[in-house]
């Protein structure tokens, strides 16, 4: 449940890269999504039809605040998206190195401070820092999205140890992995870890058919759940076997 909202689909979907119109529209069906992100600075003299795939999806729009760099761009951005699609949600990036695309914690939770403040439903982008997760909390943000990976780099989730601290320290709060999402498998793996949710973009949009990996991430997303509702079997430093030894023939 995110700030109230009870959403049937783990997956969240970005909407940015496709290579068409048509096949953006037919991979967020297929995601099975009822969650888009889109940024602002997509719009253009074709915004008004971008918006029109958006609307007739049927889905919740997330807007973003991607390439902000600053706190007060971010803050504007965000209140030109409220107004623009009708949300107080707001996917909240501020961008604080050039490679890896890592937050910049500082601007991060100021923003975060005065969007809450104005009663924007803020989902920050951030990283699995427990400090700066706290911070973003007291700030009045009821979700927590870390990345699993930079940006586009589809290296999946790259500190496991970090991320599942994270969700222990976290109990109570949504937490959905953003960012760096390459495999179905890494997907699967951050709802096996106990995360509520993974938002992806890249590796749908750029995957040869796009279409079919929006199918892909959905299953991952529903197997990775299912078996962490089951209880995963704990990893053992050594061998077990499956049949036991007692009560078997012996050979003389």
């Amino acid at each position: 449940m995110f700030y109230g909202i009870d959403l049937q689909s783990r997956l969240m979907l970005g909407t940015a890269q496709y290579p068409s119109p048509a096949v953006l529209r037919e991979a967020i069906a297929a995601s099975g999504t009822q969650v888009i992100t889109v940024s602002l600075r997509r719009e253009g003299p074709d915004g008004a039809a971008f918006r029109q795939i958006l609307s007739q999806s049927g889905c919740r729009i997330l807007p973003n605040t991607a390439g902000c760099h600053t706190a007060r761009e971010a803050i504007t951005t965000a209140r030109m998206a409220r107004e623009l699609f009708g949300t107080r949600w707001i996917k909240l990036e501020v961008i604080g190195h050039a490679d890896t695309l890592q937050p910049d914690p500082f601007a991060l939770v100021e923003a975060a401070r005065v969007l809450c403040a104005e009663g924007f439903k803020v989902f920050p982008y951030t990283t699995e820092d427990l400090v700066l997760g706290e911070k973003l909390v007291e700030a009045g943000c009821r979700v927590l999205m870390p990345w699993g990976a930079p940006i586009g780099s589809g290296q999946g989730l790259r500190n496991i140890e970090g991320l599942r601290a994270m969700r222990a320290h976290f109990p109570n709060v949504p937490l959905v992995i953003d960012a760096g999402i390459g495999a179905p498998s890494d997907a699967a793996r951050a709802m096996e870890l106990g995360f509520d949710a993974v938002l992806l973009n890249t590796a749908v949009a750029q995957a040869d058919d796009p279409v079919a990996m929006a199918a892909a991430f959905a299953r991952a997303v529903e197997a990775g759940r299912m078996a962490q509702a089951a209880g995963l079997m704990p990893r053992r430093d050594m061998a077990a076997p499956s049949t036991p030894v007692f009560g078997t023939a012996e050979l003389a």
